[in-house]
C-alpha cells in the first residue's frame, strides 16, 4: 500500500495551511473568548463549583468540540480523523500504559469525594471535552492536513506537536508568562498523544487519555477547597521526563521495519 492510499480521498475536500490556521483561530476564539465572556456573565472566575465548570468549561468546550467535528465532517475527513492506518512498533504501547498508571495514581480521590459526585461527573465531562476537542483538532485534522501536504511522518509528528504547543501561548491572556513553559511542555505532550493515536490505530484512546490526564491534574490542584497543591500531582508530571527518555532512546524504532 502506498502512502497516498492512506490519505483522505474520494470526495473529500482539501485544506490549505492558511485555511487550517483559520480553523484553529476560530477554535481558540470559541474556547478563550467564550470562556471569558461566559465567566464574566456568570460571575464565576474559577473551577471550584459545578456552576463555574458549566459556564467556564462545559459550554465553550462543548461548542468547540462540535465545531471541530463539524469541520471534519464538512471536509469528508471523519474516517481519517478517527482512524489511523499507519502502524508502529509494539513497544510504543508503553506510552499509553505510563499515562494510565500516572492518571490512576495522580487523582486526588479524597478531594473529589469532598466535592460530591455531581461536581466530579461534570468535571469528568468537561475534561473529556478538552481531550476530544484538542485531539480531534490537532491529532485528527492537523495530522491529516500535514499528511496531505506530503510531509514525512516524522515531520508530521514534529509539526503537529509544535502547532499544538504554540496555540497554548494564547493562555498568556489568563495566565501571563507562565504560559510560555506550558507551551513547551504541551508540545511534548502532543508528541506523546500522537504516538498513542498511532499505536491505538485511531483517535479514541488518545482523546480519552488526554481528558483523563487533565482530570487528574485538575483534581490535584484547582478543585481543592484550601487551594493547596496535592503531592500526587507530581506523578502525572513525571510522565514527561520518563517518556521523553524512553522515546529518545527508541526514536529510531517507532516506524515498523520496511517490508
Amino acid at each position: 500500500m502506498s502512502s497516498t492510499d492512506l490519505l483522505p480521498h474520494g470526495g473529500s475536500r482539501s485544506l490549505s495551511y492558511p485555511m487550517f490556521a483559520g480553523v484553529v483561530i476560530v477554535y481558540l476564539a470559541i474556547i478563550q473568548g467564550g470562556g471569558l465572556l461566559l465567566g464574566a456573565l456568570s460571575g464565576e472566575d474559577d473551577f471550584l463549583t459545578t456552576r463555574a465548570l458549566v459556564f467556564a468549561m462545559i459550554i465553550p468546550l462543548g461548542v468547540a468540540l462540535i465545531f471541530t467535528y463539524a469541520v471534519a465532517a464538512y471536509l469528508g475527513w471523519l474516517r481519517p480523523v478517527l482512524r489511523d492506518d499507519r502502524p508502529v512498533r509494539p513497544w510504543v504501547r508503553v506510552v499509553p500504559i505510563v499515562f494510565l498508571l500516572a492518571i490512576a495514581l495522580g487523582i486526588d480521590y479524597s478531594a473529589l469525594a469532598e466535592k460530591g459526585w455531581v461536581y466530579v461527573v461534570v468535571l469528568l465531562i468537561a475534561t473529556q471535552f478538552v481531550g476530544w476537542g484538542e485531539e480531534g483538532m490537532f491529532r485528527g485534522i492537523g495530522v491529516n492536513v500535514l499528511r496531505r501536504h506530503g510531509l514525512t511522518e516524522g515531520r508530521v509528528a514534529l509539526w503537529s506537536s509544535v502547532i499544538f504547543g504554540a496555540v497554548h501561548l494564547t493562555n498568556v491572556v489568563g495566565h501571563g508568562l507562565s504560559a510560555l513553559p506550558q507551551a513547551v511542555i504541551v508540545s511534548l505532550a502532543g508528541y506523546f498523544f500522537y504516538l498513542i493515536r498511532r499505536v491505538s490505530r485511531g483517535n479514541v484512546a488518545n482523546s480519552i487519555i488526554h481528558g483523563l490526564f487533565d482530570f487528574s491534574l485538575l483534581s490535584g490542584s484547582a478543585i481543592l477547597t484550601d487551594q493547596k497543591s496535592y503531592p500526587g500531582t507530581l506523578l502525572p508530571m513525571l510522565v514527561y521526563p520518563v517518556l521523553a527518555i524512553i522515546v529518545f532512546v527508541k526514536r529510531h524504532d517507532i516506524e515498523p521495519a520496511a517490508s
